[in-house]
């Protein structure tokens, strides 16, 4: 039984560091090309999918270090999750939708409760990664660097990526890409390592 508790975290583990990894691909490669180039239909498909293969990250990264945690890690890892997939549906919007819209039809669009709700879910999201990442930094089963990285520079995406494309906001989605590898290479060496116990909240590697 305990055997097979720990394949499946360990399966989880895997597959959400191959999840990260790609939400981390899909983000800064896009965000590279459009230093050059601005935002393009080739760009704004990977950027709308991205959120969706984070999640599976976050949820073994809650795993791997809910042991230690703490009280907070509980209250952080749903409003992330929350969050995340709040923030998620307003990209896929505006890069598989509104991207592709006319000025005028955006300006027309854009009205009533659409613009709080676009800044309610980046503001979910921002605290939801401020707090999952103090998490992180606390439990210190994590990196430090992209642990702070996740704390300080996701919240900052959130909000700075409604601005026009520029070298800063490319910068940002090359830096955001760039945690969400390292987190997801720092997640995968952890998997084969699980010891076996009888107890499935401890974990240890």
């Amino acid at each position: 039984m305990a055997s097979s508790v720990n394949s499946s975290i360990s399966s989880t583990f895997r597959v959400g560091a191959l999840c990260g990894a790609l939400s981390g691909l899909l983000i800064a490669l896009p965000g590279l090309v459009e230093a050059f180039t601005g935002e393009t239909s080739a760009t704004s498909v990977p950027l709308a999918l991205a959120p969706a293969f984070a999640l599976p990250l976050l949820t073994a990264l809650h795993l791997r270090q809910g042991p230690v945690a703490g009280s907070l890690g509980k209250i952080a890892a749903p409003v992330n999750l929350i969050g995340l997939g709040l923030f998620g549906g307003a990209a896929f919007a505006s890069n598989l939708v509104i991207f592709y819209l006319d000025g005028d039809v955006v300006d027309e669009t854009l009205t009533g409760p659409t613009i709080p709700a676009l800044i309610g879910s980046a503001a979910v999201f921002a605290v939801g990664c401020a707090l999952f990442g103090a998490v992180m930094i606390r439990a210190r089963v994590f990196p430090r660097v992209p642990s702070w990285g996740y704390t300080v520079v996701l919240p900052l995406f959130a909000f700075l990526t409604a601005l026009p494309d520029s070298l800063l906001t490319s910068g940002l989605h090359v830096l955001v890409g760039g945690i969400l590898m390292w987190l997801s290479a720092a997640l995968w060496r952890t998997a084969p390592g699980v010891e076996h116990t009888t107890d499935p909240n401890r974990i240890r590697v």
